[in-house]
């Protein structure tokens, strides 16, 4: 770095600490809360009387600063102008909605280096032989993808080629094949709204719905749910309604590690009264105990987050919610009867009121959770009838309320009903509709909810429409070429019929399906058997370095801070978000997605070619404005700061239901009885630290444990006769997991283990029923410890997924 570029770091850094000591000074200020919040520091929240417990938060700025120190002037421009591309609560430079404060998260933070980093070498690809050990996280290091490469059946590594020989040999194979045979696929890390409704309707013109996104694998069971219950599809509320609501429920959600923004919206929910809940099968410490960076108070002392945790087992949500309704239903009627009156009276748990004009399916929904015993409800959720009671209590008692979920209850094999199990108890109350009120389908990427709204789904239109031909003929009037009528394959049907040779041409947009999906290595066998396999990314990742069966295309891209004219993001309150083009260094030939996407669509069809060209991003919004009804306003985002949030703060206010008859609909459920042997545990998948399926430290600073950790109640390590740090085997017919057991606050008969390393468990064949995504919450294994023998060498484990 020369003497220009040190002094201009130096000021960035000035302007940093400046930035960050003044926002220190500013009290707590949310944008107009559910209830005001009680001023000054509040000692009866704090973890710890002594300061700097803990700094990891506090550390990981000083870690980024030095990260980026190459390219501090570009990363400053990027925090303080750009709409965050980590997790879906949506900042803006580092200020939101829903506070005058600052953001400063670690998520994002990690993920800044994608965008600063330099390119890398390309004679590094020469040779795959020399790549194939590195993990994932080293192969990012390597550097931003920046040009085109390919690489031929037979040939040792990828060699240099043009733009225009890329994409003519990629709209050759399409042209010769039958378009049921391609595919094409985008992850959702900063995606931007353009790019999916770019990208989908390029693959439809090419004559296929054969598309799909990441949005699947985290809350397409929601979005069944929601809109089978309530009429819509998304978040009913705001991020606003947290603060000063009475009651936030999470539910199979880690947000302390997975959108840590949030934790400051619960910091300051707790100044204002409200009562947090956690409800899952391990008590994950940082949500006990968060340290928020960005608050003085809380980075000091830390505060105590959760008011009460419950404990479930895996898989137990309908149970336990079940028993929770029984006791609300219970409680209404002994208080009916003493009241000897017919209208709603004070301590009540439910509102009669609401269900009997607003509502339909109730007396079904009561049929069902009279008929369940109280002793299959504790067999199957692992939870106490009093544990039940306790929570009923708390909703019951609780005038607002709001709802948060995550993965944790969507990625089972009654993902659907899991979430229907949690609509059900807010209907019982009335939640929804209203301030303080709402059902949060908490989103863990940046891009998932404008992916799926934009249409680039195997199962629907954009705006959700389903894929049927009255659908289809819409957009044919409206692109001028015919659409196709039938729904497209999932991400799990296109590996089957990979396998199958079904598959000649995958276009894949980011991820690593060997990585994230079940059975690594039928993934593998799977994606090396497609004759064209075109990667379009930023950086390197795994899947690019198996062998091709014909050819492996790879094609830089641009990320969303590199594009023209701005492009748009949709957070998890449905907020439609304007993020500028970021002034900085660009690299190589990477080319925005959106523009790709087109240019071959045009190579492919070149009869629709003005039927398939935008002019820039403002364009495609001006489109998309014309396509979804919901996205109107998105015309009229230009500049930093614009937004808009389609539906209002609130969907369904007044307790008006989009629904054929006008009425939310309450979903009767059977809780279903699973068979275990005496040897085997339920397992479930977590997150350690890591963004989704990209992992940034080889230990969890939140409970200081490695990746191949097995955790386990202490009273199963003790019955099995196993110390801490002893090597076992989790096994089933799927694979083998090698690690190494610690004991935990699990609930006994279940062990946790980290994802994506535990993918090798997970049964390929069982799919939630509507939303057909992989059933990752779902494992049963049996666990054994690995015999050592005395004077062996100690064997050295390599997992099967290396990220």
């Amino acid at each position: 770095m020369d003497d220009e570029g040190r002094s201009s770091s130096l000021m960035t850094l000035w302007r940093a600490m400046w930035t960050f000591g003044r926002e220190a000074l500013r009290a707590p200020s949310p944008i107009d809360p559910a209830r005001q919040l009680k001023r000054g520091w509040q000692p009866e929240f704090w973890a710890s009387r002594v300061p700097l417990r803990q700094t990891h938060n506090l550390g990981e700025i000083f870690r980024t600063l030095w990260e980026n120190r190459d390219n501090l002037d570009y990363a400053w421009r990027i925090l303080t102008h750009g709409v965050c591309d980590g997790c879906a609560l949506g900042t803006t430079g580092m200020r939101d909605w829903t506070m005058k404060n600052i953001h400063l998260c670690n998520v994002r933070l990690r993920l800044l280096r994608l965008n600063t980093m330099p390119p890398l070498d390309a004679r590094s690809l020469e040779d795959i032989e020399k790549l194939c050990p590195l993990r994932s996280r080293d192969l990012r290091g390597l550097g931003r993808l920046p040009y085109p490469f390919i690489r031929r059946r037979g040939e040792r590594g990828f060699r240099r080629i043009g733009w225009d020989e890329a994409l003519e040999s990629i709209a050759g194979r399409i042209r010769r094949t039958d378009p049921n045979r391609t595919y094409f696929y985008m992850t959702s890390r900063g995606e931007p709204n353009e790019n999916y409704y770019a990208f989908q309707k390029a693959v439809r013109a090419i004559g296929t719905n054969n598309i799909d996104n990441a949005a699947r694998i985290c809350h397409s069971p929601s979005t069944f749910a929601l809109k089978a219950a309530l009429g819509v599809a998304a978040t009913t509320c705001s991020y606003r309604d947290l603060i000063g609501t009475d009651l936030v429920i999470f539910l199979g959600s880690n947000v302390a590690n997975n959108q840590p923004v949030m934790m400051k919206y619960l910091f300051y929910a707790k100044k204002a009264g409200t009562k947090v809940v956690v409800v899952n099968p391990y008590r994950e410490p940082a949500m006990d105990v968060y340290y928020v960076p960005s608050d003085p108070e809380s980075a000091l002392f830390g505060t105590r987050m959760t008011d009460r945790f419950f404990q479930i087992k895996p898989g137990g949500d309908i149970a336990f919610l079940t028993g929770v309704a029984k006791h609300m239903l219970d409680h209404d009627r002994i208080n009916r009867l003493d009241q000897r009156r017919s209208e709603s009276a004070n301590g009540d748990w439910i509102d009669l009121r609401f269900i009997e004009e607003h509502t339909v399916g109730f007396e079904d929904f009561v049929r069902h959770v009279e008929a369940a015993s109280w002793e299959a409800l504790e067999r199957e959720s692992g939870a106490s009838r009093e544990e039940m009671r306790a929570l009923a209590e708390l909703i019951g008692r609780a005038r607002t309320g709001v709802f948060v979920w995550g993965m944790g209850i969507t990625q089972h094999a009654c993902g659907e009903d899991n979430v229907h199990a949690i609509i059900n108890l807010a209907l019982l109350k009335g939640f929804v509709g209203r301030r303080g009120c709402g059902l949060m389908p908490i989103r863990g990427h940046s891009g998932v909810q404008g992916g799926a709204e934009m249409g680039a789904y195997a199962t629907a239109f954009p705006g959700g429409l389903p894929i049927n031909a009255e659908s289809a003929r819409k957009f044919s009037e409206l692109w001028g070429f015919p659409v196709p009528d039938q729904p497209g394959l999932t991400v799990p049907e296109m590996l089957d019929a990979a396998l199958d040779g079904k598959i000649d041409v995958l276009f894949s947009v980011g991820g690593s399906f060997n990585e994230v999906m079940p059975d690594p290595k039928l993934v593998e066998r799977a994606l090396e058997r497609i004759p064209l396999r075109v990667h379009f990314d930023i950086a390197l990742s795994s899947q690019m370095l198996l062998d091709p069966a014909e050819e492996v295309i790879l094609l830089p891209a641009a990320t969303r801070y590199e594009m023209p004219g701005g492009v748009t993001e949709t957070s998890t309150e449905r907020r439609v978000i304007f993020s500028p083009e970021i002034p900085g260094p660009r690299v190589g030939e990477a080319r925005p997605e959106w523009e790709v996407y087109m240019e071959l669509a045009r190579r492919v069809r070149p009869e629709w070619a003005d039927r398939l060209t935008f002019a820039d991003t403002t364009a495609i919004r001006e489109e998309i404005a014309r396509a979804i009804p919901l996205y109107a306003e998105i015309r009229n985002l230009r500049r930093e700061g614009d937004s808009f949030q389609y539906g209002g703060p609130l969907l369904c206010a007044g307790w008006k239901f989009p629904t054929p008859d006008g009425k939310a609909h309450f979903k009767a459920l059977t809780v279903a009885e699973r068979q275990l042997a005496a040897d085997q545990f339920l397992v479930v998948t977590r997150r350690g630290k890591q963004f989704n399926s990209i992992v940034h430290e080889d230990t969890d600073p939140i409970n200081d444990l490695p990746r191949d950790a097995v955790l386990i109640h202490p009273d199963d390590l003790a019955r099995l006769n196993l110390t801490e740090g002893m090597k076992v085997e989790l096994v089933n017919e799927h694979g083998v997991f090698c690690g190494r057991v610690f004991a935990a606050p699990v609930s006994r008969g279940t062990l946790q283990i980290y994802w994506p390393e535990g993918n090798v468990l997970v049964d390929p064949t069982s799919r939630s029923p509507l939303a057909r995504i992989p059933a990752y919450k779902d494992i049963i294994a049996t666990l054994r410890p690995v015999p050592v023998q005395e004077g062996a060498k100690e064997e050295i484990y390599e997992p099967v997924v290396r990220p």
